[in-house]
């Protein structure tokens, strides 16, 4: 607790921008995960604990996925 006391204003305000991401991030994923029922529960867990790479994989390896070749 006592590094908190040695953070600057904006280092903090850095903080809370990166966490309130994370949670929009794994909200995200976990919500259309869940609408093609491709494992919600991990992704939402991934994409909460790092970024940007779980919604990039997301994308490629799901989002992607769904789209049919056009002929």
């Amino acid at each position: 607790m006592n590094e908190l006391n040695h953070l600057s204003q904006g280092e903090i305000w850095v903080l809370a921008l990166v966490v309130i991401l994370l949670i929009c991030q794994s909200t995200w994923l976990f919500i259309d995960a869940r609408k093609h029922s491709r494992f919600p529960w991990f992704w939402g867990l991934w994409g909460l604990i790092q970024s940007p790479m779980p919604l990039l994989f997301y994308w490629l390896i799901v989002r992607r996925g769904l789209r049919k070749p056009q002929v």
